[in-house]
């Protein structure tokens, strides 16, 4: 189900956490994975760790918040590897803001990544698939795209827009060949949320809401996109896939 060989995949934001983790497990697939980040030093050890493991990962410059930047990345991924047939669109920003104190800038830079940017990155790559009449595309939701979480307001609205994003392609490109769907996962342990979630305090209160009784992991996560990356997911699509240990079942 998991033998990605000879395809093509890209990954947005790339350079750690859980999108370094995605890239890495596309690779041990079979994938070709052209990982992206806005910086390409961020990049560097992830070739290194994939190829050592017997992986190919190749590192390309994008940045999320400038469309004229994704195209320019999609062409060299076309130009360079001939085809896409997974996307990623990982890249986003995340941080917590009480509504009253909600500035333009907070609003506009992250709508501009993580639905504006996902949405262009969403287009070139469906433009590639198009040609060859199969793609797969996997969006990095969340569970507060499905459900309110205080201090979230522009989070929640971005990964709302996210999930409604996902639909409409998915009936849109159905006829290209090309799936759409999204995963919306749960607080997930990395090395940028472990200092928090380690907190006893805020560890407990989240907990409490998780009924399996854990945090996310990265591997958690690579595993509903392998899933969704698949030919095994070919019915399919439309789907956003919730990867929060019950937490929205409440």
């Amino acid at each position: 189900m998991n033998d990605l060989a000879g395809q093509v995949a890209v990954v947005t934001g790339a350079s750690r956490g859980i999108g370094r983790g995605v890239a890495l497990a596309l690779a041990a697939a079979g994938a070709t994975v052209a990982a992206t980040a806005r910086s390409a030093e961020d990049l560097e050890s992830l070739e290194a760790e994939a190829s050592a493991a017997g992986g190919r990962i190749v590192t390309v410059t994008a940045d999320l918040a400038d469309v004229g930047s994704i195209r320019e990345a999609f062409d060299r991924i076309g130009r360079d590897l001939g085809r896409v047939d997974i996307l990623v669109g990982n890249a986003g920003l995340g941080f917590n803001h009480d509504a009253l104190d909600i500035t333009e800038d907070d609003w506009d830079g992250m709508m501009a990544v993580n639905l504006k940017g996902l949405f262009f990155a969403s287009q070139a790559a469906a433009r590639l698939m198009a040609e060859r009449g199969y793609g797969r595309i996997v969006h990095m939701s969340s569970q507060a795209g499905l459900v309110g979480i205080r201090r979230h307001a522009v989070y929640s609205a971005s990964k709302g827009g996210v999930n409604m994003l996902t639909k409409v392609l998915a009936l849109e490109w159905a006829p290209l060949g090309i799936t759409v769907n999204a995963i919306a996962p749960t607080y997930i342990r990395t090395p940028g949320t472990a200092e928090r979630l380690d907190q006893p305090e805020i560890a407990g209160d989240i907990l409490a809401r998780i009924p399996v009784g854990r945090f996310g992991t990265i591997d958690d996560v690579s595993a509903a996109v392998l899933y969704l990356a698949s030919p095994a997911a070919g019915l399919v699509t439309g789907t956003i896939l919730p990867l929060d240990g019950g937490w929205t079942a409440q």
